[in-house]
């Protein structure tokens, strides 16, 4: 069951663990699915010896730190240099070259934690389609490009995204001349990009602002080649917008937006921020205070993150199991919090053919207004497929190596720091404090219903080797049940099979 985040009462004030409201595995898991991909047993363990603060510096220290993926060496190609690829080993396909960089972007987000959960965002806030414009190498500088701003400045950011190849064409910016302005990119600039549908804008501002953004448009007739500034295609006119009348250019546009519409531009942007990594009920008031951080830091990405990750409003109990995972949060949590070695498969690729079948195509979104998300993630027929993919990664891992089922299991830490992990002498009746471990740290509110835990405990007891009395109180060697048995794999295994059943499973 979904949490009720409109009782979310918490402040923007910073989480400071207490024996009321300690500092334990489901925290950790929660900062981690959100602000990244899933955290390893190793990482979990480690963040149990850290402040939440020092540890949220740290991840966000890193994201800013990490360079951009290393570019392909068809970055910078054209359409005639793809196809003489193509000529060359018909294998290499347009089509090939946008898989293998689809599949680079999941490598990220399966590694690089912050900097590239951040990227996964923008890309469904500066939408592009590569289906519509069809350029591998467009596609990598569009990429590119969010890893670059991803947690820097989000009006370098609007400055540079407008005239990426891959928006010029997406949106029609190339077609966008003198004697026949197309508003197409004015329109979403302000709509989806920066003020929000109908907010503090005009049809005349976007009329306006589409003549300031004309002009680039000149390719050399080079398909696919850089789209370029073409000062005869300029309307060179002048023009009001938000009520400043001048011969505006494109850097003038992004000048007065951020300088008449400051206040909208944080606003909107710190909605769709909040909604994405805390609860998609909006708490207006927590906006407005992170809007206000994000107009002092200068439109930096970065102070945002950290208030809103640090704070009590974050780690309140109510925004835990807040939101319904995407494709992409099903699958690489789920892969990054086993760690598992799969058998035959190649992860990359895997993952990213499973969550374009689950609605999500990585660089590829359903349409300009991107994927809404949230319950337009489920249906009767997509958590089948959400069930049976998970399942997959489960059943690789077990064809792969059964034991590491049950290294997993010994040592995983239980709760608090003080709470330890689980050890190898743990027998018997004790069994329910492994399983009550293990649910939660799978699921983000572990499971508080007795009846459904009991189920999930019977699932674990239930393997031939384990008789239920061996799971007695007054049981003793040789027929009790001990985690140090190599039977402990195959209960995982059931664990796991009868978990990712289960709807909050499906909850972050």
């Amino acid at each position: 069951m979904m949490s009720d985040t409109t009782c979310n009462l918490a402040s923007l004030a910073e989480y400071v663990p207490s024996p009321a409201n300690p500092w334990n595995v489901n925290k950790i898991h929660h900062l981690y699915r959100r602000i990244a991909f899933g955290a390893s047993k190793s990482e979990v363990t480690a963040a149990l010896t850290q402040t939440p603060s020092a540890l949220i510096d740290q991840l966000i220290g890193d994201a800013l730190a990490l360079i951009p993926t290393a570019q392909p060496l068809w970055w910078n190609w054209n359409r005639d240099q793809f196809e003489a690829a193509e000529n060359a080993n018909e294998e290499n396909t347009v089509g090939f070259y946008r898989r293998q960089w689809k599949n680079q972007m999941v490598g990220d987000l399966i590694q690089n934690k912050v900097r590239d959960r951040l990227t996964l965002f923008w890309s469904n806030h500066f939408v592009t389609e590569d289906d519509v414009y069809r350029s591998p190498a467009y596609q990598y500088q569009y990429y590119n490009l969010l890893q670059m701003h991803s947690l820097g400045n989000f009006r370098d950011f609007v400055s540079d995204i407008g005239i990426t190849n891959a928006m010029l064409v997406y949106l029609n910016g190339d077609e966008n001349i003198r004697d026949r302005p197309n508003e197409n990119y004015a329109r979403e600039l302000y709509e989806l990009f920066t003020l929000g549908v109908d907010n503090a804008y005009t049809e005349d501002d976007i009329q306006e602002t589409s003549k300031a953004l004309t002009g680039y448009v000149n390719t050399n007739d080079i398909p696919w080649g850089d789209i370029l500034f073409n000062p005869a295609q300029f309307s060179n006119e002048s023009k009001t917008i938000f009520g400043q009348t001048g011969n505006w250019t494109y850097d003038d546009v992004i000048n007065i937006l951020f300088t008449q519409r400051e206040t909208q531009v944080a606003t909107f942007i710190c909605t769709k921020l909040y909604a994405y990594f805390v609860s998609p009920t909006c708490n207006e008031a927590i906006v407005d205070q992170m809007a206000q951080t994000f107009i002092t830091n200068g439109f930096q990405i970065a102070p945002v993150l950290s208030q809103l990750f640090k704070s009590e409003h974050f780690f309140d109990q109510n925004a835990i199991g807040s939101i319904i995972k995407s494709p992409c949060d099903l699958m690489i949590c789920f892969f990054n919090e086993l760690g598992f070695t799969l058998s035959d498969t190649d992860v990359n690729d895997y993952v990213r053919g499973t969550v374009r079948i689950l609605g999500q195509d990585v660089l590829n979104p359903v349409d300009v207004e991107g994927w809404q998300g949230d319950e337009d993630w489920i249906s009767p027929d997509l958590l089948i497929g959400r069930w049976e993919s998970a399942r997959f990664i489960v059943n690789r891992a077990w064809a792969q190596d059964q034991q590491q089922f049950r290294d997993f299991v010994v040592g995983l830490p239980i709760g608090e720091l003080s709470e330890g992990n689980l050890v190898n002498t743990l027998s018997g009746s004790e069994v329910d404090i492994v399983v009550r471990a293990l649910v939660n740290y799978f699921f983000p509110r572990g499971i508080a219903d007795p009846v459904i835990f009991n189920e999930i405990s019977g699932v674990f007891r239930d393997v031939p080797a384990f008789p239920p009395s061996y799971y007695d109180v007054g049981a003793t060697d040789p027929a009790i049940w001990r985690l140090d048995r190599p039977e402990v794999s195959e209960q995982f295994l059931a664990f796991l099979d009868y978990i990712v059943d289960i709807p909050e499973f499906q909850l972050k």
